[in-house]
């Protein structure tokens, strides 16, 4: 079953906005959305999809069990909590969102039960979020190789990781680009606004395209329609070889997200 390329993320979402924003989104046909369990919102996400009326065999849903629940006694009951909110019997993918603080569970435990998960029929595909290098070999070497669909990472213009994207695709384990924005920040950078003047584009659909192209899987969250219908026509984008070297040249590793305690020695 492969990863689908573009989906719809719900960070920083919640209450009437997720559901308006995941309802607009299956409306304009994305299929895939991207939640978690920290974000506070399965519940609405749930709801939003249960109005919507898509079969739900057309969609491809992904949640992530958070640090609090990574022991063995705790990741499948928080799962089942996870499956009830959003009113489905299984998740298409499911991630560990980050690894262990300060390895306070062991990296087998969680692994171990991640699996356990997959052979319940709990969820279709595994997988990781915010691994480096060395612990995503760590993760391959206790559910196998090829067990692991995706390892969700940020990943912008101006945040490139070059070593920890060329080791996934060498273990043929997906790239999913989540901040591709940079929290909005790429959106003022005059490097890409020539680029898209040059295809009459939005930066936001060069960024996106940027990384599509790289073969990465992107997940736009966004609480307006026009920008959730203008985010899918990144697909549509063809970037040129000086195009793609001229975003390569933006790398200043501009990484948004690295909250103390929880994010790893980054490679």
């Amino acid at each position: 079953m492969s990863l689908p390329s573009f989906g719809v993320g719900t960070f920083r979402l919640t209450g009437q906005t997720v559901i308006d924003s995941v309802r607009n989104a299956l409306e304009l046909g994305y299929r895939a959305i991207d939640t978690a369990q920290i974000y506070g919102n399965e519940a609405e996400v749930g709801q939003a999809i249960a109005e919507s009326g898509v079969p739900r065999d057309e969609l491809f849903i992904t949640t992530k069990i958070w640090v609090d629940n990574h022991a063995a006694d705790r990741l499948l009951p928080s799962l089942r909590e996870s499956l009830a909110k959003l009113r489905t019997d299984h998740v298409d993918l499911l991630l560990i969102h980050w690894p262990a603080p300060g390895s306070a569970v062991a990296l087998r435990e969680y692994m171990t039960a991640l699996a356990e998960a997959k052979t319940l029929g709990l969820t279709r595909q595994i997988g990781v979020s915010n691994f480096n290098i060395e612990l995503t070999r760590q993760a391959i070497a206790v559910v196998g190789q090829g067990q692991i669909a995706t390892n969700q990472i940020e990943l912008s213009p101006y945040l490139q990781n070059p070593a920890l994207t060329a080791f996934l695709q060498q273990e043929g384990i997906a790239v999913t680009s989540y901040m591709t924005l940079a929290y909005g920040k790429v959106l003022k950078d005059p490097v890409l606004a020539a680029i898209a003047d040059k295809h009459q584009a939005t930066v936001a659909q060069v960024a996106l395209a940027w990384a599509l192209q790289l073969g990465y899987a992107v997940i736009p969250s966004s609480t307006k329609r026009e920008n959730l219908a203008s985010n899918l026509l990144a697909r549509e984008l063809q970037l040129d070889a000086d195009d793609m070297a001229a975003i390569a040249a933006l790398e200043r590793n501009g990484r948004e997200v690295d909250p103390p305690g929880l994010a790893p020695a980054w490679d």
